[in-house]
């Protein structure tokens, strides 16, 4: 059975993991028969967001401790990742991987990307394994490996920003997944379209399917 390590960066769309994303991700992962283990960062959240209103709250959470709510308990700091035990590598999408596995959110292109986060690509890269991304997560492995093919989808400003940080980005639309056949990198756009849970469900197959067909 493949397995698949996959990285969470909160819980909550707007500070976090967008559950949508990590959930079917997980989902597709398990229906199409291999298994999964769920890690995140051991660290502050840059802000915590009041999901109802948009607005910052005055309080402070931890990246690994609300991570564990979409995991339901059963995860790992990602500092205990080790590649040798993964088949293959997924970041879902939500503002969290802009926030706080990267600082993609405030710096763009001169972002930083947290160095527990930048070790397990390069390590997955290195060894030649695949790495799946959605919605702004490709911005990951743009900022880490640099010259690789990604998407996010349309947006213009956002493939800007992947162009200056040396990426080429490839226009996708609902449910469609770009290939770097030569890096091993899929990447799908979910939310940076405007989507619906359905069509998200879709981009998590598609991309799940995409990954096990090169393992």
């Amino acid at each position: 059975m493949k397995k698949f390590a996959v990285v969470l960066s909160g819980n909550g769309v707007f500070d976090g993991s967008e559950i949508h994303e990590a959930v079917l991700s997980m989902y597709e992962i398990s229906k199409q028969g291999a298994s999964y283990a769920v890690f995140a960062p051991d660290m502050k959240q840059v802000h915590v967001v009041n999901h109802r209103n948009g607005e910052e709250m005055d309080e402070q959470r931890n990246v690994l401790t609300e991570a564990a709510r979409i995991a339901r308990g059963k995860i790992e700091p990602l500092s205990n990742f080790d590649p040798v035990a993964f088949d293959a590598l997924l970041f879902p999408g939500g503002f969290g991987a802009a926030k706080n596995l990267s600082s993609f959110a405030f710096d763009g292109p001169d972002c930083k990307v947290h160095p527990e986060v930048e070790k397990a690509i390069k390590g997955m890269h290195d060894a030649g394994k695949p790495i799946a991304a959605l919605c702004i997560a490709p911005v990951l492995l743009a900022k880490v490996l640099g010259d690789v093919k990604v998407s996010i989808g349309q947006d213009e400003e956002t493939a800007g920003a992947l162009a200056k940080m040396g990426a080429t980005h490839a226009k996708t639309n609902h449910g469609e997944v770009a290939i770097d056949e030569e890096n091993k990198l899929f990447t799908t756009p979910c939310y940076m379209l405007d989507a619906d849970i359905a069509q998200i469900g879709v981009g998590a197959e598609n991309i799940v399917r995409a990954v096990l067909r090169v393992l």
